[in-house]
């Protein structure tokens, strides 16, 4: 059997910022109400689905008699009914304004009480879910998305959790659609997923699918604010759970939501934000990690945007909490970091520039070797971000730092070779940046050389050699 949902231990911070809550979910929904308040004049001829045999006798009386006459407490006295008319119709008609129609009616019965979810899950018809997940697959976009929000009521509003496949297949589709490019309904997909993503058991199930990354790729991409608003939300929800905390800005959450930050023009937008970076600090159960995460935010300049917010004081009072929060968390972080902890948090955020550790001869001699820690977790980012990295400063920035690496420990050049590293610097030999271009060939003639010290000995005495017309040597002689 399903198991109860789990508790939410954080109470009335699911509602943080409640004098937006009725509006959101107005404006969330809002393509999606609009057509379904046009559906609701519509006039269902049920005789002819009688006559026709396409309903049974008491279908037909049981629907005229909710619908047409306005016996609206039908539901409550009779639930074995409801669910058995409703999951009949559904099954059996075709008609795409029918099954519109009965939609709607399924979800006004749902959103006048919560408790009747119970007459769906609960029915002696068998699996409530394949006969709404069928409709996923209708043509229709209405019939879709309005599915979609009933099933995560049916979900969310019962004490027993859906099915694993039928969850599966549910959170796959709504990713899907949050890919799918002009989605007119892309705001209630959004608003199924702030729901379903209350619930922890549904979080990891997300995460499955790839549910996360598939969000902060949309974000990336710069959505119109109200979408942000409702993405950010699902990250937040998230991040209540400590593991799913820890795991985020392995996702690259940390520089996207900074980005988001410096943009925001909108209040609730900002809002949401900085209530994920405080989950982020607060919420994971490993310090280093919560460390790592205020170290993120410094790199990715949150400070000089919780000074702008400061200057503002907000008249609200979540914002300014969450200000006052993570700038003495923040400042903390900075003055415990060490030079190697700067280099760090800048090579896994992927926006390397050139800060003054890069050029220190004196951070290469002493930490080179560190690059090789945790299964040599920053070499891989720096490769990485040689392969992917459409910004000209990176990939510089890139190209000096595994010759610096190469020039400084022993067996970097075989390293860095097995990571592919060597391959993508020649490959920057011919990129259309002249400062590119030249950074990979420094590099590459660091790779080539397996003494870089012998070597600038060397040319050093040539130099003189040159100078002085061979004579030290012939002197030597």
């Amino acid at each position: 059997m399903a198991q109860k949902p789990q508790a939410n231990p954080d109470g009335d911070r699911y509602n943080p910022k409640r004098v937006y809550v009725r509006e959101d979910m107005i404006a969330a929904t809002s393509v999606l109400q609009i057509r379904a308040s046009e559906i609701r004049q519509t006039q269902i001829n049920w005789q002819s689905y009688l006559q026709s045999q396409m309903i049974t006798q008491r279908d037909h009386d049981y629907i005229v008699n909710l619908d047409q006459r306005g016996q609206k407490d039908m539901p409550d006295q009779n639930p074995e009914a409801c669910a058995d008319v409703f999951l009949n119709l559904i099954t059996h008609i075709s008609k795409d304004n029918t099954i519109q129609y009965i939609l709607v009616l399924i979800d006004d019965i749902l959103s006048e009480d919560k408790s009747r979810v119970r007459i769906f899950r609960e029915s002696r018809h068998g699996s409530v879910w394949q006969p709404f997940l069928n409709l996923l697959n209708r043509q229709d976009e209405f019939v879709q998305h309005m599915t979609a929000r009933i099933i995560a009521k049916l979900a969310c509003w019962h004490s027993s959790l859906m099915e694993k496949s039928d969850l599966h297949f549910y959170l796959s589709w709504l990713k899907d659609q949050l890919k799918m490019n002009n989605n007119d309904y892309i705001q209630s997909v959004a608003r199924c997923l702030q729901m379903m993503l209350r619930v922890d058991e549904y979080r990891f199930a997300f995460l499955s699918v790839d549910g996360i990354s598939t969000l902060l790729s949309i974000l990336a991409s710069r959505v119109n604010f109200q979408v942000q608003y409702q993405l950010v939300f699902c990250l937040w929800v998230l991040t209540f759970n400590p593991l799913l905390a820890e795991k985020m800005n392995k996702f690259n959450a940390i520089p996207i939501l900074a980005d988001i930050l410096s943009d925001s023009v909108k209040e609730k937008v900002t809002r949401i934000v900085l209530a994920v970076f405080r989950n982020l600090i607060e919420k994971p159960e490993d310090h280093q990690v919560a460390k790592e995460h205020c170290i993120a935010m410094v790199q990715c300049k949150v400070l000089k945007q919780l000074s702008i917010l400061e200057q503002k004081r907000s008249d609200d009072e979540d914002i300014m909490n969450d200000v006052d929060f993570l700038n003495e968390r923040l400042q903390a972080s900075v003055q415990d970091l060490s030079s190697f902890d700067q280099y760090a948090t800048e090579v896994k955020s992927g926006r390397l520039e050139w800060s003054p550790v890069h050029k220190s001869a004196k951070f290469w001699r002493e930490n080179a070797a560190r690059l090789n820690e945790r299964g040599q977790e920053l070499l891989r980012t720096l490769v990485h971000l040689l392969e992917k990295s459409r910004d000209p400063v990176v990939l510089a920035v890139a190209c000096y730092d595994v010759g610096e690496y190469v020039r400084h420990y022993p067996r970097g050049k075989h390293i860095i070779e097995q990571l592919g590293g060597k391959q993508r610097v020649m490959y920057l030999l011919s990129h259309e940046d002249p400062n590119v271009r030249y950074e990979a060939l420094l590099a590459v003639q660091k790779l080539m050389v397996h003494n870089w010290e012998y070597l600038g000995k060397q040319l050093e005495k040539e130099q003189i050699d040159k100078q002085t017309g061979g004579t030290a040597v012939g002197a030597k002689a």
